[in-house]
């Protein structure tokens, strides 16, 4: 195995760096259900309890990785890059890392409860939900399904879907099945570039994973081609076919489908050309035209709900 230089030393702590801020990106799906209903009325209450479950999914997603990462630690110590994580490194020590995870799940749990309390408790308890499913789904990825071929990216693009649905769950909307199809295919999307990426970084070495050895080349490029378009085409006819909550249609909602087109271009010219596809996160928020785009994206969504 070659080795690796060694990395800048990161300026967060430990602990921190463990639960992988840069993954948080991922978690902002948590505002599709208050951007897509911005025909409805939103009060600040929703505002402060999407940014709420948002940060309450950080750090969820965040302690789970040091679940993840307490697991793979031997495998992680052999692999050039992620034997620098705090745990396998061992600036983490592993009975530091079992103890935050050990109390953080069972707060956060108990706060996904209270986010959404009302005198019915029903939302309160979707929104608990979504997070309970959200941790079980990541558990059994951890410890059981990340070992099955194209069980383990189904599983992970299951959990975009759970973000989001939780995001409507916490403000009690109802979020369009044509969005959730979109979700799942761009996860699934994100989910094979990364394998596709890892596989390249690799090269000639043997996979450290052995799930990876699962995967080639050709196939995953086959399987991209297969979800973009499947991407790209359900996003396109969600524009077509969506409703208000009044029924009326939604014509201008078709004006965000280059910004779609462009996303979707780009980061194959970013996996391809430029190597980046290992590490979906650092992508998502590093580079500036991408981000550009998802904030223009968003924006003329924005607007043209409130049409």
């Amino acid at each position: 195995m070659s080795t690796s230089p060694l990395p800048v030393p990161s300026r967060l702590p430990a602990w921190l760096e463990a639960m992988r801020p840069k993954q948080w990106a991922k978690n902002a799906l948590l505002f599709a259900g208050l951007l897509f209903t911005q025909d409805q009325y939103h009060t600040l209450n929703h505002w402060v309890k999407t940014l709420a479950g948002f940060l309450l999914f950080c750090l969820l997603s965040g302690l789970t990785y040091y679940i993840n990462d307490l697991l793979d630690v031997s495998a992680d110590r052999q692999h050039p890059k992620k034997r620098f994580r705090p745990i396998p490194s061992g600036r983490l020590p592993v009975g530091v890392a079992k103890l935050l995870a050990g109390l953080g799940i069972p707060a956060l749990l108990v706060a996904a409860r209270l986010i959404e309390y009302d005198q019915s408790g029903v939302a309160a308890w979707k929104f608990f939900g979504a997070a309970a499913l959200y941790l079980v789904t990541t558990l059994l990825y951890s410890f059981v399904l990340k070992h099955h071929v194209i069980v383990d990216v189904l599983t992970l693009a299951s959990l975009f879907v759970i973000r989001a649905v939780a995001g409507a769950f916490v403000i009690n909307v109802p979020l369009s099945e044509w969005l959730l199809l979109c979700t799942l295919l761009l996860a699934l999307f994100l989910g094979l570039s990364k394998r596709r990426g890892e596989l390249v970084a690799l090269g000639e070495e043997t996979p450290t994973r052995a799930i990876l050895k699962e995967y080639s080349l050709p196939m995953l490029e086959q399987m991209i081609t297969i979800v973009a378009s499947a991407c790209v085409m359900s996003y396109t006819l969600y524009t077509f076919f969506s409703k208000s909550q009044t029924g009326q249609s939604r014509p201008y909602l078709m004006a965000t489908i280059p910004f779609v087109l462009y996303g979707l271009f780009r980061y194959l010219y970013l996996t391809h050309k430029k190597g980046m596809g290992e590490a979906p996160e650092a992508v998502l928020v590093e580079d500036k035209p991408l981000v550009i785009n998802v904030l223009l994206w968003a924006l003329v969504a924005m607007i043209v709900l409130r049409v």
